[in-house]
């Protein structure tokens, strides 16, 4: 088997599961989930220009994931090898994406071994969440222009990690919605910019001048590769929301517990 990926997710999957071998071409943002440095890169399936540097790798198999551009997805179906298009959307789709890429490379019981550590982690960190003294409102964005929030996997985390996500998730909306759902912390983890998200540009945003969360220069990034890849990555972006929201429970408890010194000095 000759895999090509087109989809960060589907690299990470096939490097954890032990199928790196298998791989005979992949994207260039695949470098940053997994250990792939050596192997010939090419278009995803957003943006490809030729399917030619594909064809030349003579795969078996082609991988890709969301986000799909029509197009592209048209070029890729005139060839002869197979096209996988995998379009996960919640944690269990990719627990799915894990066991059908185990099947298929013939390492199930990895993709086993692989989904027991994910779920066992997201355990761990939920049950630490309990700890947490109230439960954040949270607006995690995936794009901001036009505005996207983060997708369905990503409310998931929140939701494990001890947050409510405010607003719907893997979709388009307003500076008005996210500024009635007054979120207390926002998360700006934008596609394809690594930790380049910018909160400078959702401080400026005239709607959210009231938000809680702007009010209290709560705007944070966390790298878009930890939270918009379906697969492995994921782990490293529940982490790091964890740590958030515990650090976010901690500076809100040194809060009240000023307030309540301040009060009980004027009384």
């Amino acid at each position: 088997m000759r895999i090509v990926s087109l989809a960060p997710s589907a690299t990470s999957i096939l490097c954890a599961i032990g199928a790196r071998r298998l791989l005979v071409g992949v994207t260039k943002w695949c470098c940053d989930v997994a250990p792939v440095a050596g192997l010939p890169q090419v278009g995803d399936c957003w943006h490809m220009e030729s399917v030619a540097d594909i064809v030349a790798l003579r795969p078996t198999l082609v991988i890709g994931s969301v986000p799909y551009k029509q197009e592209t997805v048209g070029k890729l179906l005139e060839q002869r090898f197979v096209f996988l298009a995998m379009n996960p959307r919640t944690i269990e789709d990719i627990y799915a994406d894990i066991r059908l890429l185990g099947g298929l490379t013939g390492r199930p019981t990895h993709a086993d071994t692989l989904i027991r550590k994910m779920r066992s982690e997201f355990a761990a960190l939920e049950r630490a969440s309990k700890k947490l003294k109230r439960r954040l409102r949270v607006y995690c964005e995936a794009w901001p222009n036009p505005r996207i929030s983060s997708p369905p996997w990503v409310a998931e985390v929140v939701k494990v990690c001890g947050g409510q996500m405010v607003v719907a998730a893997g979709e388009k909306v307003s500076d008005e919605q996210v500024a009635e759902a007054r979120p207390d912390v926002i998360v700006l983890a934008w596609a394809a910019t690594g930790g380049k998200s910018d909160p400078k540009q959702a401080y400026k945003v005239e709607a959210w001048q009231d938000v809680p969360a702007i009010r209290n220069r709560r705007v944070h990034v966390i790298r878009d590769e930890y939270l918009n890849t379906p697969g492995p990555p994921l782990l490293d972006g529940a982490r790091e929301l964890s740590r958030l929201m515990n650090w976010l429970d901690g500076e809100r408890g040194k809060k009240d517990s000023r307030q309540r010194a301040q009060r009980k000095r004027r009384g």
